[in-house]
């Protein structure tokens, strides 16, 4: 039981790409990047539905821990200390190949392709903010 003044703060998160749920656990803040701007999301945050815009999206865990995602396209919900990460694609950045993620960027930019550059070094971010 809790003693007085302490605070349980925590939020339920879930992180699911379109083919595979990619992450879930309790967590004390989660930043994301929508549309609108950056968001950090902490327990008792105001509902709120945004449009993800590719980059990273990291997860403070409650055991101190930090968790971080590479998310491509789409949206996050919040309420209820519930936060649902919907992502058209994602990987967690332990994930992330980071030799052939540099190799799609060199690429991308060689052949002026702009989504995919994007999709790289949205991958790259993530796998750095997670050392």
């Amino acid at each position: 039981m809790p003693t007085r003044g302490a605070v349980l703060a925590e939020i339920h998160v879930e992180v699911v790409a379109a083919d595979r749920s990619i992450w879930s656990g309790e967590a004390a803040l989660v930043i994301a990047r929508t549309l609108s701007g950056d968001i950090g999301i902490m327990p008792s945050h105001e509902p709120v539905l945004g449009v993800l815009h590719s980059g990273p999206v990291t997860i403070r865990t409650t055991d101190g821990g930090t968790v971080v995602v590479a998310v491509h396209g789409g949206f996050l919900s919040f309420a209820d200390n519930k936060l649902s990460v919907l992502a058209e694609i994602a990987e967690l950045a332990e994930e992330i190949d980071v030799a052939r993620a540099e190799r799609a960027l060199e690429r991308s930019r060689s052949e002026s392709d702009a989504g995919a550059q994007r999709r790289a070094e949205v991958r790259l971010a993530a796998a750095a903010g997670a050392h």
